[in-house]
């Protein structure tokens, strides 16, 4: 940090080492008046600057590509009123705006005090270092006793900033939070392309790209957690130029690109908002609908995090930040996460019908294929037969396990796999014992009909007493039993979001209490039983993020499975999180979804491009289909590390009807590249495309190995990085729902 110059001379050499040693982050106070505090963060390739103006609002004053040391950073200045109808209030860019003053735009905060008033305009106070790479700026509204602390924090590495508040009520009486973002971002003016995801059940992760226009672009989750039908990660990409036909995109691995991620499994919104002056403003925080959050005098409400970055090597320099981040950062393991174990799930083989000897049979099947965990799916507890009966009842059934689970485990143990289980905490069966007991404990609005989806209801977490018992029963089956893994379920989204054990102003915190308690949970068992490892799993893509992310192992993207969906799917699942934490199955074909049927090396290979799972049903296969599958899981074990925490390369996208796709995951001492490719059906004579890949080192000699498919005839055994990346190679790949994948590892 450096601060003003009533400094001595030792603090002065301190402040020129700091300097010479480029610290990530700078705090210039130039004086005590008003307009003349810089602040300054620098990580990787990117600057973040904001500053106080002359009114004393805490003002945006740059964000993207890395500028010099030395570089004068310019005072903040409100802009100026735009006619009579768009204060400066509105016209200029808030690092955090209260809703008062007259602000149209997208507030950060809208508060109502005890005495109806809702006008809430926040001046900076003071700002306080964190450490080297943190700082806490304090803001008050200009009468009224609320504080909001803004938290700044900087990777180093890869310049991704976190971002969050805490509202503070100081006031003598209670105040209700109706909207609380945890950041706003914002860009100057220009012409801008805005990428993000949406989708529903069996059909997540689909790209949506289209300019910044005015107005505002909502995406939000209101349904209790994430969301299969849209994501909280953005990507706002700078169009470089215009042609006679049009403006010109930053594109896969060229350009500016502003992305973030908004840390949170509950009920979110991100707006983002082309002002009146033509700059873009992202919010993103809490979903205010239906949102109010009571604070009692002396009470503080924490926002999620909302990280943010900026690339200039286009999407996939984003998307491989993003990953290398989430890796040393967010993990349960950062940060250094082992690679996901290569797993086996029972269900399409048994469903509900789970047994002993069923279960058995099939983990000696898997473990003659190489596959180091063994997972029990639905059905082994309770009254479960089906998905009428038993959520909420943790006991193992003693008709299907007579002698518990420890049989099974120890059976499991001695093939050489470690042992994982299917649970779903959060819910229950209207037919189950916890039910009949406590018919209070579901979200519910009294005197209502309480809705049910997939026969089961959602026990209100927010209540003390509910999150008690989930984590008694959870910490009770890990304790008595040798369990590595939990694949975590979450069926259903929330219907009657009612508490009414709490005061009535007070029942719409749940949206916020029900999170909380599920992170501590969470929390509270890695600490009990560290060496177990959770998936995040909602029908598929249902809850993924960055919030659930720092307590689980990986995450179910998608209940569809089958091969060629998959690979759109798992492109656009790529553009936000790492292909370390995407579980990827091999199922049985023809595909329950589609009814289409491929090859079984198609089906492995479309899946190796993640972390490798088998859920078929292995009492159907045939020799050649165990001899196909222990091949490719031993080539998959031998550069697994290279997939799954390598620079992804999307070389040929699935998207918009591709016939053809292609990936490749450079290691990150580029000695290693795998690259998978994919062909829907070839037409008319005509071959693959040429393949020219990228992220190599020019000059280094990488020798060619096949793990699936082949090259045409002359293409060498070994050439150079400038080769592969320049010349390229052509597959021999042709026909319907074909698929190769091949390695280069460096000589010299």
């Amino acid at each position: 940090m450096r601060f003003p110059l009533k400094i001595c001379i030792a603090a002065i050499f301190s402040a020129w080492l700091v300097l010479l040693l480029l610290t990530t982050v700078s705090a210039i106070a130039q004086n005590s008046a008003p307009g003349t505090h810089v602040f300054r963060f620098d990580g990787g390739n990117a600057s973040y600057v904001f500053g106080v103006n002359e009114r004393g609002e805490l003002q945006t004053l740059y964000w993207g590509g890395r500028i010099g040391a030395r570089d004068s950073l310019p005072a903040a200045h409100s802009n100026p009123e735009a006619a009579s109808f768009d204060s400066p209030y509105t016209t200029t860019p808030q690092e955090y705006a209260g809703w008062g003053a007259g602000l149209f735009t997208e507030p950060a905060l809208k508060v109502s005090f005890a005495d109806g008033n809702r006008d809430l305009v926040l001046h900076f106070v003071r700002a306080t270092p964190n450490g080297s790479q943190s700082l806490d700026v304090l803001l008050k509204d200009i009468s009224r006793e609320i504080y909001v602390t803004l938290r700044y924090s900087i990777d180093p590495e890869s310049g991704v900033l976190a971002r969050s508040a805490i509202i503070e009520n100081k006031e003598k009486q209670p105040v209700t939070i109706e909207q609380a973002a945890a950041a706003q971002w914002t860009l100057p003016p220009a012409r801008y392309t805005l990428s993000y995801l949406t989708g529903r059940w069996a059909g997540e992760w689909t790209l949506n790209q289209e300019p910044i226009i005015g107005g505002a672009r909502v995406i939000e989750s209101r349904r209790g957690s994430t969301g299969h039908q849209a994501n909280p990660w953005f990507a706002i990409s700078r169009d470089a130029s215009q042609s006679s036909t049009g403006p010109v995109v930053a594109d896969e691995e060229h350009g500016e690109v502003w992305f973030g991620a908004l840390a949170w499994s509950g009920s979110w919104r991100i707006s983002v908002e082309r002002d009146q002056l033509d700059s873009v403003r992202v919010t993103g925080g809490f979903n205010p609908f239906d949102f109010g959050d009571k604070l009692k005098p002396g009470e503080k409400l924490e926002t999620p995090i909302f990280y943010g970055a900026y690339s200039d090597h286009g999407l996939g320099g984003a998307s491989r930040l993003l990953h290398h981040f989430e890796i040393a950062h967010i993990l349960p393991q950062a940060p250094d996460p082992k690679p996901r174990p290569v797993i086996y799930n029972s269900w399409e083989a048994t469903e509900f019908n789970v047994d002993e000897p069923s279960q058995v049979a099939l983990a000696e099947k898997a473990a003659s294929i190489g596959v180091d965990r063994f997972v029990m799916d639905d059905g082994w507890f309770g009254q479960r037969k089906n998905d009428h009966a038993g959520l909420g009842d943790w006991y193992v059934n003693a008709e299907k396990f007579p002698h518990g689970l420890k049989p099974l485990i120890d059976k499991v143990h001695a093939l050489g796999m470690d042992f994982g289980l299917w649970v779903e905490p959060e819910m229950v069966n209207p037919d189950s014992d916890l039910y009949r007991k406590h018919p209070d404990w579901v979200l519910n609005f009294p005197g209502r009909p309480r809705s049910e989806s997939r026969n089961q209801l959602v026990l209100n977490l927010a209540r003390a007493d509910v999150r008690d018992y989930v984590e008694g029963f959870l910490d009770k089956l890990l304790t008595e039993n040798d369990i590595a893994f939990l694949k975590w379920d979450y069926n259903r989204n929330w219907a009657e979001p009612g508490w009414d054990e709490v005061p009535r102003d007070e029942q719409k915190r749940v949206y916020v209490e029900f999170i909380r308690n599920l992170y501590s949970i969470l929390g509270d068992l890695r600490k009990k039983h560290p060496k177990v490892e959770i998936e995040s799993c909602s029908g598929g893509g249902g809850r993924v993020d960055l919030g659930i992310l720092r307590y689980t192992d990986e995450v179910w993207p998608s209940d569809n499975t089958d091969p060629f969906d998959r690979l759109a799917m798992q492109d656009g699942f790529s553009y936000a999180y790492t292909p370390q934490i995407m579980m990827a199955w091999v199922t049985d074909s023809p595909h329950w979804g589609n009814g289409r049927t491929t090859s079984l090396a198609y089906r492995m290979l479309s899946s190796m491009q993640g972390s490798l799972g088998i859920g078929a049903n292995l009492n159907r296969w045939s020799a050649e289909d165990f001899s196909t599958a222990k091949r490719l899981i031993a080539a998959y074990h031998s550069v697994q590390r290279t997939i799954v925490r390598g620079d992804l390369f999307r070389l040929i996208s699935p998207r918009d009807g591709s016939e053809f796709s292609s990936t490749e995951t450079v290691s990150n001492d580029k000695n290693q590249a795998v690259v998978f490719a994919f062909a829907h059906s070839t037409q008319k004579g005509r071959g693959f495309p040429l393949l020219q890949l990228q992220g190599l080192e020019p000059d280094a000699e990488y020798k060619l190995s096949w793990i699936e498919g082949k090259a045409r005839p002359g293409t060498p055994a070994s050439a150079s990085g400038a080769w592969w990346m320049r010349h390229g190679l052509q597959l021999e790949l042709r026909g319907d729902f074909q698929a190769a994948a091949f390695r280069l590892d460096r000589e010299r």
